[in-house]
């Protein structure tokens, strides 16, 4: 049986202003995977990761942890 994902993300979008960071993010990381966020500069990557730290409200989609 697969655990359930401890960071489960589903069609986050994030704006500032008329500029769109993130686009339609989905990301599922179970207990115990390792996770790589790669990209060139200004590509979202520190916007997703505060996303997932409630440091960011998103625009809209859905993301949850089951994480305690």
């Amino acid at each position: 049986m697969t655990a359930p994902p401890m960071v489960d993300i589903r069609g986050i979008h994030k704006s500032f202003g008329p500029l769109e960071v993130l686009r339609g993010v989905d990301l599922r990381v179970r207990a115990g995977e390792v996770v790589v966020v790669l990209g060139p500069s200004g590509s979202g990557k520190s916007t997703l990761l505060r996303s997932i730290n409630h440091l960011e409200k998103v625009s809209r989609g859905t993301y949850g942890s089951t994480a305690s």
